[in-house]
């Protein structure tokens, strides 16, 4: 079994995590666990290199079935392998959705903080992007729905991102309930980024948007993949689930040249993953749940003055550094006085220059230099 605790040297192996900075600065910013792929994953790849012609890839029937089965058997939700569209990432599936059913000018709805390619993808297409932002509350955040009523009215689609992407919030079934009537009431196409969905912590289970009901299939483009849960997103590998007859043609037609085929080891990747690494990825939640809860314990009793509403799904921690008064802003102070590497809070959205997203993806010696550089950097202030 891996052992999480290990640290494993990714500089000098093209890791974008890691080449980023200097060698001096801990990186803990970008979605990409530091933890090895499961054995079972690593092997499928290793079989699969056993033959050496590694040409065009097309997912096999027993890939589409097993996707089929782990929806059913997860959710409760049935689909066809016909409804799958596999793709080279998450983003190039929201960003093909965008063009393929909307046009410039029109509106789409974004729920802020957003990771980034979220953020952009309005811009990419000629879109008017309406943010309606969470609410933070005492334990979780919140959909501000007169926000989100005011910006659908205005709208063709929203773009989701359910588990959220910087907060850590999984949307409940209330709430996705209330979500989906809005977007029925509003005729919106629904694109949800559900790429997080298998990181989930205390017990909480996923629901895709699109089980709700015979609207919320119809409306909606849920995108997926093995990538984060079992860190292998180098292999640029995921799929859209499209049970829209009408939506899925559009949405193949916009591939228009740029969006290729998906990488064949990947593929075997991701049905080894779905097949064979269930007791990897049981192991690796347990130790990034319990990474979550020191890194939440350690946030209150180090830094009382950040604010950090724990995490309920993903890797993610979104501190909320705003009384600490740090200049230019706690990224660049964190960067330039701790050399500890963080995503820059203003990067998901208007109004949050004060805030930072750490990735707690890693094992626990590296959290802990990275709030004692935290420390450091404050001490020295």
């Amino acid at each position: 079994m891996t052992n999480f605790d290990a640290v494993h040297e990714r500089r000098g192996t093209g890791s974008s995590k890691w080449s980023k900075y200097p060698s001096d600065i801990l990186p803990m910013w970008v979605a990409d666990m530091d933890f090895p792929a499961a054995p079972e994953i690593v092997d499928a790849i290793r079989n699969r290199l056993e033959h050496p012609i590694l040409g065009y890839g097309v997912a096999r029937d027993e890939l589409r079935a097993r996707i089929v089965a782990d929806l059913q058997s997860k959710y409760s939700w049935t689909i066809a392998p016909g409804d799958i569209v596999f793709l080279p990432g998450v983003e190039p599936g929201f960003n093909m959705a965008l063009k393929a059913m909307l046009k410039p000018g029109d509106g789409l709805v974004v729920q802020t903080p957003v990771y980034r390619p979220i953020l952009n993808a309005p811009g990419h297409w000629d879109l008017l992007r309406h943010d309606a932002p969470l609410r933070p509350g005492q334990s979780s955040y919140a959909v501000d729905f007169d926000s989100l009523t005011a910006a659908l009215s205005k709208s063709r689609a929203l773009l989701f991102c359910n588990p959220q992407n910087p907060t850590g919030k999984v949307f409940t079934a209330g709430e996705l309930g209330e979500i989906a009537a809005l977007c029925e009431k509003s005729d919106a196409l629904v694109i949800s980024d559900e790429i997080h969905c298998d990181l989930l912590f205390d017990g909480r289970h996923h629901i895709p948007i699109a089980t709700l009901s015979e609207d919320a299939a119809n409306r909606t483009i849920t995108l997926m993949a093995a990538s984060k849960t079992y860190n292998i997103a180098g292999l640029k590998t995921a799929f859209a689930i499209i049970q829209n007859p009408s939506i899925q043609e559009k949405f193949i037609q916009s591939r228009l040249g740029m969006v290729d085929s998906v990488n064949i080891l990947g593929l075997e990747a991701t049905l080894a993953a779905y097949t064979s690494a269930s007791k990897w990825k049981a192991a690796m939640l347990a130790y990034v749940e319990a990474g979550r809860n020191f890194l939440s314990e350690q946030i209150a009793a180090r830094f009382p003055n950040i604010r950090l509403i724990k995490a309920e799904g993903t890797f993610l921690a979104w501190l909320d550094c705003s009384e600490m008064g740090l200049a230019p802003d706690p990224q660049t102070f964190f960067l330039e006085h701790g050399k500890v590497g963080f995503s820059a809070g203003a990067e998901f959205g208007e109004g949050y220059a004060n805030h930072v997203r750490v990735n707690f993806g890693c094992p626990r010696s590296l959290l802990e230099d990275g709030l004692n550089r935290m420390e450091n950097a404050l001490a020295r202030r």
